[in-house]
């Protein structure tokens, strides 16, 4: 944990912060950059709540500083464009996901998978590189360069379109790269919350067969009647499990929480891919012979470069792919946290920015 002093650049900003690993969030006044050449600018309307913002509030990850102003899940509209800027201008809806820059020189930024540059700067709690630290979208304004702005689609809603910028990017660029997406195919996913929800979707969107597995019997008919997917397995229940071994093509695991993967191996059809994107703290157990007997893969998966982003909302727009979102007060926040930790949501909270974050919250 450490504590930064702050830079001060020309423009006042209001966000939310949390100033120690309590993760009490409270009103912060603070600065933002002036808008350089490559720069956009835009008031913030939307911000979603991930659960890596509870994590970092609370520097369960050991690397928060404060004081931070969460949020990489962040929507609005533009207010003033660099003299270079190409692709936005005044006016226009907008998006930043989790990260704000990157070196732009390493092979994976050349092949727009930004995400995996080793020097990938995030959205908040990390050091720019004028040496400030960055301040998310819990705020009434935020900067970015150009390249790391998304065009939110005409049609699609300003608060659903914040939690696809993480939730969205994160489960849509493995289906996408695993050659998940196609019809016809099998797909279970694993943990049915903000990620597993809109797995759910996207999946379902790309025309694939959708089995949900989960440890909770009660999430059956959310995840069939209110989520479209065609079945539903208690992982618990060893007769399901067995029942349904070697139907699926691949899975998307949103868990979290140390699991077994054991038996979602066993789901898997030969030459099958398990891939996480849930982050556990702890190590997983892995065996090795389930994986060598049928050319199974066990991979990971981390949001998307900033070409794929703007596809995925994109995709999402014509395809009708919107979170199930709950609209909060920026005051409701800290109890917004509490319910999260509790998984008391369905599925993703969304701060009104635009309506509740005033001068006098």
């Amino acid at each position: 944990m450490a504590t930064q002093p702050q830079i001060q650049h020309p423009n006042k900003a209001l966000g939310y912060a949390a100033r120690d690993p309590s993760g009490l969030l409270s009103p912060f006044n603070f600065s933002r950059r002036e808008t350089g050449e490559k720069d956009v600018a835009f008031k913030v309307l939307y911000c979603g709540i991930c659960h890596s913002d509870l994590h970092m509030v609370k520097n369960e990850w050991g690397f928060s500083t404060y004081p931070l102003v969460p949020g990489h899940e962040v929507v609005g509209v533009v207010t003033e464009v660099g003299s270079k800027v190409e692709k936005f201008k005044v006016g226009d809806k907008v998006g930043v996901g989790c990260m704000v820059d990157s070196c732009r020189t390493c092979q994976n930024c050349a092949e727009n998978l930004e995400n995996y540059c080793p020097q990938f700067t995030l959205t908040y709690g990390a050091k720019h590189k004028d040496g400030s630290i960055t301040y998310g979208g819990y705020s009434d304004s935020m900067v970015a360069d150009e390249h790391f702005v998304v065009r939110i689609p005409e049609g699609l809603p300003l608060d659903a379109a914040a939690p696809l910028l993480c939730a969205g990017i994160t489960v849509y660029s493995p289906l996408r790269y695993f050659a998940l997406d196609k019809p016809g195919l099998h797909v279970g996913v694993v943990g049915l919350g903000g990620l597993g929800h809109v797995a759910v979707k996207f999946a379902k969107a790309f025309g694939a067969k959708v089995t949900v597995i989960s440890t909770s019997p009660n999430k059956k008919e959310e995840a069939i009647q209110n989520l479209g997917a065609d079945s539903f397995l208690i992982s618990r229940d060893q007769d399901q499990m067995q029942g349904a071994m070697g139907t699926l093509d691949g899975i998307i695991d949103t868990v979290s929480a140390v699991h077994p993967l054991l038996p979602l191996i066993g789901l898997l059809k030969s030459h099958g891919k398990l891939v996480m994107v849930g982050a556990p703290e702890k190590p997983l157990e892995m065996p090795v012979i389930p994986l060598i007997m049928g050319r199974k893969i066990v991979a990971g998966s981390s949001i998307g470069g900033m070409k794929e982003t703007q596809e995925m909302i994109d995709f999402a727009a014509e395809h009708n792919v919107k979170p199930d979102i709950e609209v909060i007060p920026i005051d409701y926040v800290n109890t917004a946290m509490e319910r999260l930790l509790k998984a008391d949501i369905k599925y993703r909270f969304v701060i009104d920015i635009g309506n509740t974050l005033k001068s006098n919250s």
